[in-house]
């Protein structure tokens, strides 16, 4: 079977996967965050917990939760590496150093999982297992529970009052990413990824030299890497390495996982606001942008023509694995890149300037097409939103939004939302770029190190974590700036996302007219995906242009 043929096929079956999930994972969600019933689990966690369960919380309440829940969890992490050394299953590991455990403890808990560290010479079994992975599962639990609480703003009416954050956070957890994390990693286990608590052993290569290889619990970790759309590696090398990511079958099995929960979301959305055609237009534009997005990048590497010389070489496959080949690595680079995801199985860093330039402006998009779990969504909501606004402004009329008017206060907040993430990229990249030191922590000069230092910040306050792999950033410096970059990124929007729901929370609904704008119809899509394209490209042309696109040129 020849390439070209195997690419399609792939991305066939990938499509189908994911369409055959879209229906009853997305209504299994809407079950999870409506159900009056505890499980008998969860009621013992609501009592050791001291939760009311029934308990409704303001937007304020609820941003607390969540605030206070990922704080202590930044604490308990922070101090899990530093303490390492005494900690059972360490492998003679020493403690993490206090800027990486910083840096990391920040990374887990925002949903980024940007790696300044090699984890089979960083950290033990017990950090991944109890630390790093534990935040897998409820980091992805708390970016679902967000968008749970601005769905309810759409819903409800006349309310202050937006759902119960600890309780949304156990069904998410108990009812969904465990379960079917659980499966997964038993079909991983079944295609070759290890799953053992052995340490560190010395064997003997083919060639006669010797070679330490560390053994680990990490199909567990690979499948909830993949699932709560985290991407931390059990590896340095990520999911190249053959042990998290050992046959073409796993590896879209992998993409498969990163997907499905963020282009289920819509189904879940529209089967609570009481209009599937909703959710329906949702994921249609999401689609559309991951299909254009696979083409580009895709197309992109399979037609390199930096020199005749280096393309007859093979420069196509310059860090990609050849088990895998320019289709399934442009794929996973992508689906990565458009959620928030920092797994890989390439090295984008060598990726052509259209290519690696196509992933950096993924992530600018904010990672919505499908986005993260629960922040893919409510990223696209918000600027669905806006795109209600501009439909507004040109007719004259004030914009409504599945039965909510969106006043200057709603606006005030989506407005706020777009702009933090791009100011935190700009100036993060702005002041790297202006510190001597900084910059000589890149590999490359020109517009290909400056697309370095700019990939790490995007990938920092998007929380996706992937990176070019280029830049020297286990500095002190570096697991600073990025650290604050990933909370700041984290935290910020959530702000104004809840904010945004208690406000929709507190309207009454408004009836349907002939002037009210149709959100479920093609046309409603095009304008999306326009405002969407509109937007970003403002906002990051000037920092593309002297990056990727000055490479390009070049």
């Amino acid at each position: 079977m020849n390439d070209t043929l195997a690419g399609w096929l792939q991305i066939l079956a990938l499509v189908v996967a994911l369409a055959l999930s879209f229906r009853p994972l997305g209504d299994h969600m809407a079950r999870c965050l409506t159900s009056s019933r505890h499980l008998r689990v969860e009621r013992v966690m609501y009592r050791v917990g001291g939760v009311g369960a029934d308990a409704d919380l303001t937007w304020p309440a609820y941003l607390r939760s969540v605030l206070a829940f990922s704080l202590v969890s930044m604490v308990f992490l922070y101090a899990f590496q530093r303490l390492q050394n005494h900690l059972l299953l360490s492998l003679g590991m020493k403690p993490v150093t206090p800027d990486l455990s910083f840096n990391t403890a920040a990374s887990f808990v925002t949903n980024t999982n940007w790696q300044s560290y090699a984890g089979e010479s960083t950290m033990g079994h017990l950090v991944q297992m109890a630390g790093l992975a534990v935040q897998n599962f409820v980091s992805a639990a708390v970016g679902i529970a967000v968008v749970a609480a601005l769905v309810r703003g759409f819903t409800r009416k006349r309310t202050d009052r937006i759902g119960n954050f600890w309780v949304d956070l156990t069904r998410i957890v108990l009812r969904v990413l465990l379960p079917i994390s659980f499966v997964f990693a038993i079909v991983l286990v079944a295609n070759g990824v290890i799953q053992n608590f052995h340490g560190i052993q010395s064997v003997t290569t083919i060639a006669g030299a010797h070679q330490d290889i560390t053994g680990g619990p990490v199909a567990s970790q690979e499948a909830i890497k993949e699932l709560g759309t985290n991407g931390g590696g059990f590896y340095n090398a990520n999911s190249a390495h053959p042990f998290e990511n050992p046959t073409a079958f796993t590896n879209i099995v992998e993409i498969y996982l990163l997907l499905v929960i963020s282009f289920s979301l819509p189904r879940t959305f529209g089967t609570l606001v009481g209009d599937r055609r909703q959710g329906y237009a949702i994921v249609a534009v999401m689609a559309v942008l991951w299909t254009v997005s696979a083409a580009l990048v895709t197309a992109n590497e399979l037609h390199i023509v930096s020199s005749s010389a280096g393309h007859a070489a093979g420069a196509m496959m310059e860090g990609k694995e050849q088990r895998f080949g320019i289709w399934a690595s442009a794929l996973f680079a992508v689906s990565t890149t458009l959620t928030s995801c920092g797994a890989v199985n390439s090295f984008h860093d060598s990726y052509s300037p259209g290519g690696g330039g196509l992933l950096i402006f993924n992530m600018m998009l904010g990672e919505i097409a499908p986005g993260g779990t629960g922040s893919g969504l409510y990223g696209i909501l918000v600027l669905a939103i806006v795109a209600v606004f501009v439909a507004g402004l040109m007719v004259g009329r004030t914009p409504e939004y599945l039965g909510k008017k969106l006043g200057s206060r709603e606006i005030k907040f989506a407005s706020l939302y777009i702009l933090t993430t791009p100011a935190i990229v700009l100036v993060g990249a702005g002041i790297a770029m202006a510190l001597p030191g900084e910059r000589a922590a890149m590999t490359n000069t020109g517009p290909h190190g400056f697309s370095e230092v700019l990939y790490a910040f995007t990938s920092a306050a998007n929380n996706n974590g992937s990176a070019f792999a280029g830049l020297q950033a286990n500095t002190v410096w570096y697991n600073g700036a990025l650290g604050l970059a990933m909370i700041f990124g984290r935290f910020l929007p959530m702000v104004f996302v809840l904010a945004l729901a208690g406000s929709l929370a507190r309207q009454r609904p408004v009836p349907v007219t002939a002037g009210t704008l149709p959100t479920h119809r093609p046309q409603f899509v095009g304008l999306l995906t326009g405002v969407i394209l509109i937007v970003v490209g403002l906002t990051y042309f000037p920092a593309l242009a002297l990056g990727p696109l000055a490479e390009g040129l070049h």
